[in-house]
């Protein structure tokens, strides 16, 4: 359908705009005429009609008001333009307020372009279709006339719809006829046979035909400036896939980010706490410590001595990278290289009665019997085969 046009054609450009400027041309009440951004069904729209005059053929451009009011209208009633502003092309020759228009009242209408809405849930988003050169769209249409209770005339006029083309169907389901050249404009005027003027009421399939959406506010009637036809971008459009990065930093000559990199790895293996043992050593049973990464161990008998060593050389600085994990292999070169520099000074005697091992805890093993042999009682015999057989 078509509720909303564009129409701000100068009236010397109209009839030139439907193909007519070859043709004298005639104005009526054009003094009505005001151009709008937002023409809707009851404002006052120029139409293109042909005239034959005195001196012969002419263009006639009309202003008439767009809503069909038929002639067989009661005259107390009050015209209502919404009712058949549209009419469909496919039944105009079997309905009785558009059969007996067909064959004289034919006429033009043109535009920039239309509106038309599209549905989404409780929504409607309009858009604004046009021509992608700017060239005029130009309407078939049928107009009539109607005296009220004054005997004042009324000139109403009605735009001719179809079905709606391949690349508008996501849009709506229907379109207004457009006539695109002059042979279809021809065709539309002067046909006298339905056979002549059904082959232009048809969808448009030209490829220049584009559309965009414009802002919601132009449903009202009154929002008819230029902003009515300003592109906006839908908030659910997909943003180019450039806008989800974003360059931070500023590279160097090499191509380089001076921006310093930021480590992922979580707080715990950044920072692993030492675990000790009673004795002040790391405890051999967890994973990853001293003594697993050492190659040199310490004896039982160092224990004495290696707690009383100063802190420098208990503690061990670690060296760690920018991702605060220490660097591989630099564990077990500084063990080997703390571990040479041990004082290794004992008091011999000390160390030796420290080693001997202690006779009064040590438990002696109890004295291995000799197994003796059994003594056999004499009395006892064993049996024998000559007592399970008998004596032949």
């Amino acid at each position: 359908m078509c509720g909303r046009a564009r129409c701000t054609l100068r009236p010397d450009n109209i009839a030139r705009a439907c193909n007519l400027n070859t043709l004298p041309t005639q104005n009526i009440q054009m003094d009505r005429y005001r151009p709008s951004y937002n023409v809707s069904p009851g404002a006052n729209l120029p139409v293109v009609r042909r005239g034959g005059g005195t001196e012969g053929e002419e263009a006639i451009v009309h202003c008439m008001k767009w809503g069909l009011v038929p002639s067989f209208t009661k005259k107390s009633e009050k015209p209502d333009h919404y009712k058949m502003f549209n009419a469909r092309s496919e039944s105009v020759c079997e309905k009785a307020s558009f059969r007996r228009l067909v064959p004289k009242n034919r006429c033009l209408v043109a535009v920039e372009g239309f509106y038309e809405w599209k549905k989404d849930g409780s929504k409607k988003q309009p858009y604004y279709i046009h021509l992608k050169d700017g060239r005029p769209l130009v309407f078939a249409a049928l107009f009539d006339s109607w005296a009220n209770s004054e005997g004042e005339i009324l000139y109403t006029c009605t735009i001719l719809t179809t079905s709606s083309s391949s690349a508008l169907q996501w849009l709506h389901d229907r379109m207004p006829v457009i006539l695109g050249d002059k042979e279809s404009t021809d065709a539309w005027l002067n046909g006298s046979s339905s056979s002549q003027f059904n082959t232009v009421l048809k969808p448009y399939e030209d490829p220049d035909l584009v559309w965009y959406p414009v802002t919601q506010a132009m449903g009202k009637p009154s929002f008819e400036g230029p902003e009515c036809i300003k592109e906006i971008q839908l908030k659910n459009e997909q943003r180019p896939i450039s806008k989800f990065f974003s360059t931070k930093g500023i590279k160097n000559e090499q191509g380089l980010s001076n921006e310093p990199v930021k480590s992922n790895l979580p707080q715990s293996l950044k920072e692993e706490p030492a675990i000790e043992n009673s004795t002040g050593l790391p405890s051999s049973t967890v994973k990853g410590d001293h003594d697993s990464t050492c190659s040199r161990s310490i004896p039982q008998e160092e224990s004495t001595w290696f707690t009383n060593l100063p802190k420098s050389l208990k503690q061990e600085p670690e060296t760690e990278d920018k991702t605060g994990l220490p660097f591989p292999g630099d564990h077990d070169s500084k063990c080997d290289e703390e571990a040479t520099k041990l004082p290794i000074k004992r008091d011999f005697e000390e160390f030796s009665a420290d080693s001997k091992p202690n006779t009064d805890t040590v438990e002696k093993p109890s004295p291995v019997t000799k197994k003796g042999k059994l003594n056999k009682n004499a009395g006892d015999k064993q049996p024998t085969l000559f007592s399970y057989f008998g004596k032949s």
